[in-house]
């Protein structure tokens, strides 16, 4: 399991505390340090089954200078939102955990976290 985290956000400080009280073996990654690129990007927004405007902080000082709220949401335009997701990292929703099924949950409820907790088997 690997959660990917800002520490900086109160929603990713809780699931962290969540999963050490659960015991859960997992690794953090601090995506505005080590971002990921857009096959990594692409492959969360799979085992998500969302689109890339789907995880996107469209409130963000990054995503109104990009105007990303004028952008299309359709297939032509999912390179362009995943590639700006790649180069502003802070653009993407946290924290985003990762599951041994092959699965992902956008962790920010509690509920969120049990759910990503119970497809570890």
């Amino acid at each position: 399991m690997e959660i990917w985290i800002n520490p900086a956000c109160s929603k990713c400080r809780s699931a962290l505390t969540l999963l050490d009280a659960e015991g859960a073996d997992y690794t953090v990654r601090r995506y505005l340090e080590d971002v990921p690129t857009e096959d990594e990007i692409r492959d969360v927004l799979d085992r998500l089954g969302l689109e890339p405007w789907d995880i996107t902080r469209t409130q963000e000082a990054d995503a109104k200078e990009l105007g990303l709220k004028d952008w299309p949401r359709d297939a032509d335009a999912r390179d362009r939102w995943v590639a700006a997701l790649a180069e502003h990292p802070r653009l993407i929703q946290r924290p985003i955990i990762t599951a041994q099924d092959g699965t992902a949950v956008v962790g920010r409820s509690e509920e969120a976290v049990r759910d990503a907790l119970s497809r570890e088997g």
